[in-house]
């Protein structure tokens, strides 16, 4: 007996890998929040804060290689149509909002990794070293963190109105839109 294909998007929900890989990005990207909101909490230069701060940089790495695997992921699987469906401008705005959070998970920890390069600090990620993006320059380095440290706020942002806008659909709208992800509920 052989196995068959992997579980795919079916018209009514997201495939379980997809439904996966959503729910790991998420749980990721509140590490990496909480890992660099934490960090406060410890004086400059302890162990604590600096054991912090590598947690925050190579979770973030992670959701890089996460969102890339989740990229094929939604190319090859498919979307499955919200029902009933939404008007045509709901739709555009879903579209942009979900650019935009892939921009910032795929910007923001190739910033972090420049940023680093640019300081000449090494680049760590789970016992491994990775190579420098940029030479090492602190002037650069100053202008990414800027943005880095800016585009993290708009994530709390975009993070919060996307959830936001799935319980709006949930509970307002009565459409299947957050139902489509939800665990448990993948065909295949």
């Amino acid at each position: 007996m052989t196995a068959g294909p992997a579980p795919q998007t079916t018209p009514q929900t997201y495939g379980k890998a997809s439904i996966a890989i959503h729910w790991l990005t998420l749980a990721l990207l509140a590490c990496v929040y909480a890992a660099i909101e934490l960090r406060e909490l410890f004086p400059k230069g302890s162990e604590i804060r600096e054991g912090l701060k590598s947690w925050h940089f190579m979770l973030g790495l992670l959701v890089l290689l996460v969102v890339l695997v989740r990229i094929v992921a939604r190319a090859t699987g498919g979307t499955p149509p919200i029902t009933p469906a939404p008007p045509r401008a709901q739709l555009l705005a879903g579209r942009m909002l979900h650019l935009v959070l892939y921009a910032l998970m795929l910007g923001m920890p190739l910033a972090g990794w420049a940023m680093l390069s640019a300081l000449g600090k090494p680049i760590p990620f789970f016992g491994l070293e990775l190579p420098a993006l940029v030479a090492p320059d602190k002037a650069l380095a100053g202008q990414i963190k800027e943005w880095h440290t800016t585009a993290g706020a708009v994530g709390y942002w975009l993070i919060g109105f996307h959830a936001a806008a799935a319980l709006f659909h949930h509970y307002w709208l009565k459409d299947d839109t957050l139902r489509r992800m939800m665990p448990g509920r993948s065909g295949g």
